[in-house]
């Protein structure tokens, strides 16, 4: 497929995992793309913008960096995001407020410094990384589900703010995915293999959500071929939220 040729994409949080997947797949797909982090991304094939998505004037240059090199905007993909773990307990203030600011206005701050080239775009869409822990009540994730909660009601807000300007914003919302934040959390665990089983299990297809799948879930959404998808939570989470199977 070239559903993307001639469009410019920039997906945040591009060094690995879902963001890493996603770049790739839009660009086999005909897309001029740029990649921002805070790692290090001297390696990728794209163009690399080194930013952390706190800082608004890093944000607004990488942003324009972006637009300017790849020949405008049409694509953002709000996929730079941190992990938290306990229940509401668990985490002092400062650390709720650094999660809210990395997943929730972060994601505003790179969408408000991309929407005037968005704006001039005949394909424009942004897609949301949320989660499945947004319809979903997870033990353990106190912190990370209200952001990512605050990201579903984002999404829908977003829609309905620019659905005629002609840009289109939706999200996904995976379930346990083989990323390297999950891996890291499993080597925490006293017993890994264990907490790899469980993580597996509480999802109904038996196995955790791949990068892969993520990626091209987002890519049916950003598509021009997707042009009356607005407004839409889009589930990859091996029907985590909507099957109940007996034991």
């Amino acid at each position: 497929m070239e559903d993307f040729a001639g469009l410019a994409a920039l997906v945040t949080g591009g060094a690995s995992g879902i963001g890493a997947a996603t770049a790739d797949l839009l660009a086999e797909r005909g897309a001029r793309v740029a990649v921002l982090d805070r790692a290090d991304l001297s390696g990728s094939p794209h163009l690399g913008l080194t930013c952390d998505v706190t800082d608004r004037a890093a944000v607004d240059a990488a942003v324009e960096r972006a637009a300017a090199e790849l020949g405008g905007l049409d694509v953002l993909v709000n996929n730079a995001g941190v992990g938290a773990t306990g229940d509401v307990t668990a985490n002092d203030d400062d650390e709720w407020l650094r999660v809210l600011d990395v997943n929730v206005v972060g994601m505003a701050r790179v969408s408000r410094a991309a929407l005037p080239h968005l704006r001039r775009s005949r394909a424009a869409a942004i897609v949301n990384t949320c989660s499945v822990v947004a319809t979903v009540g997870v033990p353990q994730r106190a912190l990370y589900s209200a952001s990512k909660g605050a990201v579903l009601a984002l999404t829908l807000a977003m829609a309905a703010d620019h659905v005629r300007e002609g840009i289109r914003v939706n999200c996904v919302t995976p379930g346990t995915a083989d990323t390297p934040w999950v891996a890291r959390l499993l080597q925490e665990a006293d017993d890994p293999e264990a907490a790899a089983a469980g993580l597996r299990a509480r999802q109904p297809m038996g196995r955790l959500v791949s990068a892969a799948e993520v990626a091209h879930a987002i890519a049916y959404l950003a598509s021009p071929l997707s042009a009356s998808t607005t407004g839409t939570v889009l589930a990859v989470d091996g029907g985590m939220d909507s099957l109940r199977l007996p034991s």
